[in-house]
């Protein structure tokens, strides 16, 4: 609120203004360590000397040399704090959502996609964007840079639906992300032998909703605080678990990463034209993605399972491939929409567990076929009906809810979300539980 209240009065003069966003994207950081306003500022300084150098050189090996590394800096500064020893010096708030889009700017000015900037302040305050960098969505820096020059003033409209949004996200995130969690994703995913295989198996089910929920909610405050400051941020998610296949999932599911792993990644692999590659490099660039939550086996083995499927998804529909069901046919779209929410469910107990063989005490309480629901109580089971039912609203009854919420007076406005912030803080009373992507 303070940043919003004292951004406006100034965004007519465009140093100011950013001046403002840096301010508060340093504030964010140092809210979380201190250590942050040394790392960041160093980081980002050195990626725009190198994409200054990436504008001014012609030559194909010096401009091989900068963008590498800048890629190398970034990656490495990762890993250094993620992955290698000693552990003592990560940080709470890991850098994964920065680096990648930190590494947009150096990478598109190479390939000549983006023209890069001058502004070193303007640079600064694109790389950090506070809404972004926890988690998401993963922004390209000129697509930032692009709207901080071209100032616009906040129409009524787009203030309306950023305070939708952030309403939607603290309902998502604490309504329903969080009593799962609390009172039955964490209990069974930490001591699996103290429930039967049928509770097991609806906190799978549960944890499915909990992420869904919990990081959706996230992107939506994400993109309502942007929205107050004038910014469009991408969208990051579309009902996932409507998927017909894998492929559809990442095109629903994370938008963002998706679309940076198959932008940066997947098409930097070599051997495009191989077909046989083309599986390998999806599968490759899926167990990357894995990597990059953290370096954990588990990790691994779910980027696998999405990397296979994704390939097996490409091998099937390859024109002049056989078919044992047209795929228009209403039966075998809703029998594909049940087999991958089920794959990706089971995919998501690898991601959750804390390790392989809690991953394998899941399954193996699944397997049992031990039948209880004595843990599964009512209002248990109300959230996860309500979660599911939800989800699968009708896009148009959504965008019919925002429009209502947009056009209805200011004071009406102000009133529904006075009258949230009081229903929240009677129904959360133990506070919100840490967003599930912010340890990435």
């Amino acid at each position: 609120m303070g940043i919003f209240l004292l951004y406006w009065p100034l965004a007519r003069v465009r140093a100011a203004a950013l001046a403002v966003i840096l301010l508060a994207n340093y504030f964010f950081y140092a809210k979380w360590d201190l250590r942050y306003l040394a790392l960041i500022p160093a980081a980002s300084t050195c990626d725009f000397l190198l994409g200054w150098g990436l504008q001014t050189s012609k030559i194909p090996g010096i401009r091989r040399l900068l963008v590498t590394t800048s890629i190398v800096m970034n990656i490495g500064i990762l890993a250094a704090l993620r992955y290698l020893p000693p552990t003592t010096v990560a940080l709470p708030l890991t850098l994964s959502f920065y680096v990648f889009q930190a590494l947009t700017y150096t990478i598109d000015i190479y390939r000549g996609d983006a023209k890069g900037t001058k502004s070193y302040l303007a640079h600064l305050a694109a790389v950090s964007f506070f809404p972004t960098t926890l988690a998401g969505p993963i922004t390209r820096v000129s697509s930032l840079i692009d709207q901080f020059e071209k100032r616009k003033p906040l129409a009524p409209a787009d203030g309306g639906r950023a305070l939708f949004l952030i309403g939607m996200g603290l309902m998502k995130k604490l309504l329903i992300a969080d009593y799962l969690s609390s009172n039955l994703v964490n209990r069974v995913f930490d001591f699996p032998a103290l429930y039967t295989g049928a509770e097991t198996l609806v906190a799978v089910y549960a944890y499915a909703l909990q992420i869904y929920y919990d990081f959706s909610g996230y992107t939506d405050i994400a993109i309502g605080s942007a929205l107050l400051l004038g910014i469009k941020l991408p969208p990051n998610f579309n009902r996932p678990y409507a998927a017909e296949n894998i492929a559809d999932f990442w095109r629903r599911w994370h938008i963002s990463l998706s679309n940076w792993l198959r932008d940066y990644l997947y098409f930097s692999l070599p051997g495009k034209r191989s077909k046989i590659f083309s599986y390998v490099n999806l599968v490759i660039t899926m167990v990357i993605g894995g990597l990059w939550h953290g370096a954990n086996w588990n990790f691994v083995i779910w980027g696998a399972l999405h990397g296979f499927g994704l390939a097996f998804v490409r091998l099937w529909q390859q024109p002049g491939t056989a078919r044992t069901a047209d795929a228009t046919n209403p039966f075998w779209r809703y029998a594909s929409i049940v087999l991958t929410f089920h794959y990706v469910t089971f995919a998501w107990i690898f991601f959750r567990a804390p390790s392989f063989d809690a991953a394998l005490a899941i399954l193996s309480r699944i397997a049992s076929l031990s039948v209880s629901f004595v843990n599964i109580s009512g209002p248990l089971l109300l959230v996860l009906v309500i979660g599911a039912l939800a989800h699968y609203v009708p896009n148009k009854w959504y965008d019919w809810s925002l429009n209502l919420y947009v056009e209805a007076p200011f004071y009406a406005q102000a009133a529904a979300l006075a009258l949230l912030a009081l229903g929240l803080q009677n129904v959360v009373q133990s506070g919100a539980a840490p967003f599930i992507y912010s340890r990435f």
